[in-house]
């Protein structure tokens, strides 16, 4: 057993930052992982901060491993941000932690899973602690890519890029992990093409491959401008409902433990004003949370979508690639019939411009319909 056990598909990541964690002369002080949605880059720093603190480099056992894997090792710090952005004073915070000695560890490692996600004033101040490092502190920074972190902070890092894991490797750890069928296990690593969260979802929740087929199954739909609208409205409902269905219990659930730690009876009409302050803060973080899950769930949707877009071209060129959506091949062939490469490609930049859009806080729904009117099938006089 290994705490890399879990990093599928990456073996060149592996041997490098596994060799880092075993050879000193080859450690840095800051780290950039980089890769696609589903790559793994969070598991794999996890992977190496457990690799630095274990006695036996990551045998994925020991009380380290467990503890800093889980992030709760007391030197090992995990910035996963649910808002839509990671503020400065956080990380003002972080760069404070920073410069202190590691408590009972080898090192101090602080990884944050969404650099990409970092405001101009924080990568400022996070810049700082780059320029100056603490011996004996690391930093494994994580994002998309190269061109999501500002040049002055990647320039300071030594960058580790993953792949996008092949379908079999997602399959075979969904099966040894979470003991999923291996028919399943393959069909949902194919379906989400290879994201390994995404992947793990499809294949223990029923509901998540419905609303799948439900999407999927939009493009043979949009034959006009209503069509193209009702096709938004399903998919930013589509995406309400996952939200709401993750959101609902979760926030009653922090909610109810925030007044038991105050010690507030839950069933007062009215609280203190302190607790009302405390209530306030967390319903504004609930709801930031639940603005950044919506918008990563209509991107899913979005993903999903596309892959239907490029395997009718798939199919039309005559390639011998294998189809994400192998089990709709009938709808497939009829996408590919039904429009040119030409107008695949030009839906599959729509929909690009939709993801697009959304990141940059257009309304969700306002841009899905501005992408469903240009999703339209044509008719045989147009076509």
């Amino acid at each position: 057993m290994s705490v890399w056990d879990e990093v599928v598909g990456q073996s060149q990541t592996v041997r490098t930052l596994s060799h880092a964690a075993t050879h000193p002369d080859a450690m840095t002080h800051a780290w950039l992982l980089t890769g696609p949605p589903g790559s793994g880059r969070s598991t794999a720093a996890r992977a190496f901060a457990a690799a630095l603190q274990c006695p036996n480099h990551g045998c994925g056992t020991c009380r380290e491993c467990r503890t800093a894997v889980e992030g709760t090792h007391a030197d090992v710090r995990i910035v996963a941000t649910e808002g839509l952005s990671i503020k400065v004073e956080d990380t003002r915070a972080l760069v404070q932690e920073a410069g202190l000695r590691p408590s009972v560890g080898a090192w101090r490692v602080i990884v944050i899973e969404d650099a990409d996600r970092l405001t101009e004033r924080a990568a400022d101040a996070l810049l700082k602690a780059l320029e100056e490092p603490t011996p004996r502190t690391v930093w494994i920074l994580c994002a998309p890519s190269l061109e999501d972190v500002i040049v002055t902070i990647r320039s300071r890092c030594r960058h580790v890029r993953l792949r996008t894991p092949p379908v079999a490797a997602v399959a075979e750890l969904l099966t040894r992990r979470d003991g999923i069928p291996e028919p399943m296990a393959r069909y949902a690593a194919r379906a989400a093409q290879c994201h390994v969260g995404k992947a793990r979802r499809l294949a223990r929740d029923e509901g998540a491959r419905n609303r799948r087929h439900e999407i999927i199954s939009l493009p043979l739909r949009i034959r006009g401008v209503g069509d193209a609208v009702g096709a938004a409205a399903d998919l930013a409902s589509i995406a309400d409902a996952e939200a709401g269905a993750s959101s609902a219990s979760r926030d009653a659930a922090e909610r109810t433990r925030l007044l038991e730690t105050l010690g507030a009876d839950p069933e007062a009409r009215t609280q203190p004003p302190h607790v009302r302050a405390q209530l306030a803060a967390l319903e504004k973080e609930q709801k930031a949370r639940a603005t950044r899950f919506g918008r990563d769930v209509v991107d899913r949707s979005l993903v999903d979508l596309l892959s239907m877009y490029r395997d009718a071209l798939v199919v039309r060129a005559g390639a011998t690639v294998e189809l994400v959506n192998a089990e709709a091949l009938d709808q497939v062939r009829a996408l590919a019939a039904a429009m040119s490469a030409e107008r695949l490609l030009a839906c599959m930049d729509a929909v690009g411009e939709a993801r697009e859009r959304i990141n940059l806080n257009v309304p969700p729904l306002l841009a899905l319909e501005a992408m469903a009117v240009s999703l339209q099938v044509p008719t045989p006089s147009t076509r």
